[in-house]
């Protein structure tokens, strides 16, 4: 089979690495900014309203995000929003993105948990179910989650009993990869049905998401195996894939020069690309942080400080990760 084919079972098929829950932090796979602190949902929200106030957005459309985890992010959004004009939990309509049932019911524990019988969210299994007048989308680590083939020289990797192969690529790749003047790495599989799908029933939509990787080519593989923090080359000649197998999360670094076209094609406009840093300091998350201090102790001002450092170092996750906005 293709390795796209390979890593679609590996993420989404029946005994799949997201078909049940994963927690999140230290004591779980994986780090997401979303896991750091609440204020990066905070800042997005900021950003939705700095839009309503430009007249962009419409305060009596839909606060969607896909691929919600657990729900920590739209229910901090959510927060944020009731904190800055309540009347918008009024106006506004909520949804949750989600193609695993069993991730669900983990959501609308937690929202519960969060907001009890105060805030509805509907759910969805596909964006293309959503129909609106006026979206605010959100997602974060989500495209590096597509599957991928594995490009290199005009070959494409294949995948049987678990060890990798390489075959001539279709020319359809190789024109791609001609195009994108890729010679070796990763090539989304999705991105542009993804797109078109979230065109389908939203009218007016502004996309928001975050993801680690770049905008230029690399020419090299990204492609890596996360296992309780510990990273796993994919081409490592130790690693057995057959032990990892749906067993832990395969990624690999997006493209976002692929994300962009994809996106672009499908009748979208590219309003910003820029670090996560940047990002979030325009969201205004500083401005959140100052406001956090006028009301909390010393300590936890502090610990949030330190926390919000994560999001924003050059170093951790600030030059890594990137923000893009597509508009419709």
């Amino acid at each position: 089979m293709t390795f796209s084919a390979y890593m679609e079972a590996w993420l989404y098929g029946e005994e799949g690495y997201y078909k049940q829950f994963k927690a999140i932090g230290k004591g779980g796979d994986f780090y997401t900014a979303v896991s750091t602190s609440a204020f990066f949902g905070a800042s997005i929200a900021n950003y939705f309203l700095q839009l309503l106030e430009k007249g962009t957005a419409d305060r009596k459309g839909w606060l969607i995000e896909i691929g919600a985890h657990q729900g920590y992010l739209i229910s901090d959004m959510i927060q944020w929003l009731y904190s800055c004009d309540p009347t918008l939990i009024e106006t506004l309509q909520f949804g949750i993105v989600e193609r695993q049932p069993e991730v669900q019911e983990a959501q609308k524990a937690y929202l519960y948990q969060r907001f009890g019988d105060a805030v509805k969210v509907h759910f969805f299994s596909d964006i293309a179910e959503v129909e609106a007048a006026y979206a605010f989308v959100v997602a974060n680590e989500i495209l590096d989650a597509f599957p991928c083939e594995l490009y290199k020289d005009e070959k494409i990797a294949v995948v049987e009993a678990h060890r990798i192969t390489w075959q001539e690529a279709p020319q359809e790749i190789i024109t791609f990869a001609q195009k994108h003047r890729l010679r070796t790495g990763e090539i989304a599989v999705g991105y542009g049905v993804f797109a078109k799908a979230m065109a389908v029933g939203i009218e007016k939509l502004d996309f928001v998401t975050f993801d680690y990787g770049e905008k230029y080519v690399r020419n090299d593989f990204s492609i890596r195996i996360y296992r309780e923090h510990e990273t796993l080359p994919l081409f490592d000649e130790a690693l057995a894939l057959s032990e990892v197998h749906q067993k832990a999360d395969i990624t690999y670094d997006v493209n976002f020069s692929q994300v962009m076209a994809s996106f672009e094609d499908a009748g979208f406009e590219t309003v910003d690309y820029e670090t996560q840093a940047r990002a979030l300091v325009r969201f205004g998350l500083i401005d959140i942080l100052e406001q956090y201090a006028k009301t909390t102790t010393e300590i936890n001002y502090l610990r949030e400080a330190d926390r919000i450092k994560t999001l924003i170092s050059p170093t951790v996750m600030g030059d890594r990760f990137k923000m893009v906005h597509f508009r419709k």
